[in-house]
């Protein structure tokens, strides 16, 4: 029997990223600001719920308030697919919704085709994937990967408590521990994603297809020295915070250069100086930073590195620290046999695709850990992401949307 050839209706597709995209846009700087759990976080949720009730999928949400749209038999295992909804602050319009839009897609163009999987397709999109409290709490909660003790100690940047932000939407936070999928219930996860890098438009490829996903870990750091008079505190009777953090900031090449790799990162993303005035040292530095590698191993010792030379910048400008770990994601290999339906399916469509690693986390590194799971990037324009000026070029979305399509009436109809 040959199936009937569905194809992706490129105009839906954007009618549809953009109704996502009304949802926590900020109209003075360009961005969108739906981080997990906020109030445009939860109702564009409601209103993606909406969509794929019209569409006539099965709607369910669980206690994290992950969405999940099913089609197909309404008993047994599945094929998933899909990505998240939320953002970082002042975020693009493209990461995490243009994936999940795209599986609703898929599942439209297999309803207007005709083909009804053996297998069902559960269009996912996830909660809480950026990390504004220090994982990935949606496709954690899937694969039953969340603890009690994380979720009481968990908290944003701004020490606002995970649970108090769920309580605060009417979600049981404790709830995840008990919304696990069941062993076998997921046969397959797919995921398309912007690359959030310069190395598809660099090469010129317009897919990317997932071998492997780094590691991340997330450090806080704080510094406490003594707020004192900029003009009547000698330089060398200083306990200035900020020093602190300038010297350390200056070892991370040299921690990369002994024990890094090409693909290791370390970054200094998010800073607080306290006083914060002119003519005030700084009293305490609050930083976060972020370790990134696709080796568990070169992460480790990066991380070993980091924390003497924390403590070697405390000690030469007279402060005191402590160092908070909010997170630990180890790096994994995503499925090769996903993989390889995936090159496969590229090939038959005419498409280059770039076998690559990814240096962003995502869903389907969490999900590799439940089921075997793919993951197919397109490119980012100047490799811009996480900012206003994110961007993917329509031609490019179309080629991937299709290669997800694809690959999920294979994996659903065989």
């Amino acid at each position: 029997m040959v199936l009937p050839t569905p194809a992706i209706d490129i105009d839906r597709l954007r009618r549809l990223l953009d109704g996502v995209n009304t949802f926590g846009f900020n109209a003075v700087t360009g961005g969108y600001n739906r981080v997990g759990y906020s109030d445009d976080d939860m109702a564009v949720r409601d209103w993606f719920a909406q969509q794929m009730g019209k569409d006539g999928l099965t709607v369910s949400r669980d206690p994290v308030n992950n969405l999940f749209g099913r089609y197909g038999p309404g008993e047994g295992a599945c094929v998933m697919a899909g990505s998240h909804l939320d953002t970082v602050p002042e975020g693009g319009a493209f990461d995490g919704s243009l994936g999940a839009c795209i599986a609703l897609e898929c599942v439209r163009a297999m309803k207007d085709a005709g083909v009804e999987p053996k297998t069902a397709v559960v269009v996912a999109a996830t909660a809480e994937e950026e990390g504004r409290f220090g994982g990935m709490l949606g496709s954690q909660t899937i694969a039953g990967a969340v603890t009690r003790e994380w979720i009481e100690l968990a908290s944003d940047s701004d020490g606002v408590a995970l649970t108090d932000a769920m309580r605060a939407q009417g979600l049981d936070p404790f709830g995840a521990l008990d919304a696990a999928w069941t062993p076998g219930s997921i046969e397959a996860f797919l995921e398309l994603h912007i690359e959030q890098g310069p190395v598809l438009e660099r090469a010129s490829i317009a897919v990317g297809i997932v071998n492997g996903i780094s590691g991340v870990c997330n450090l806080q750091v704080r510094f406490e020295g003594v707020a004192n008079h900029s003009g009547t505190t000698p330089m060398d009777m200083r306990s200035d915070a900020f020093a602190g953090l300038a010297e350390f900031a200056c070892t991370i090449p040299s921690t990369i250069d002994r024990f890094g790799t090409d693909e290791s990162r370390i970054t200094i993303g998010k800073v607080d100086i306290h006083p914060n005035f002119a003519h005030t040292i700084p009293g305490a530095a609050d930083f976060s930073i972020i370790i990134r590698d696709t080796s568990e191993h070169v992460m480790r010792h990066m991380r070993a590195s980091i924390m003497l030379d924390i403590e070697a910048a405390a000690r030469a400008h007279g402060l005191s620290h402590t160092i908070e770990e909010k997170s630990w994601l180890s790096p994994v290999t995503l499925d090769s046999g996903i993989h390889a339906v995936l090159a496969e399916e590229a090939k038959k469509l005419g498409i280059d695709a770039l076998d690559m690693p990814s240096g962003a986390g995502h869903d389907a590194q969490t999900m590799q850990s439940f089921c075997p799971s793919g993951l197919v990037f397109i490119p980012s324009r100047n490799g811009i992401s996480h900012a206003p000026e994110e961007w993917s070029d329509w031609a490019d979305i179309e080629k991937g949307a299709q290669l997800m399509l694809n690959a999920l009436v294979r994996l659903s109809c065989a």
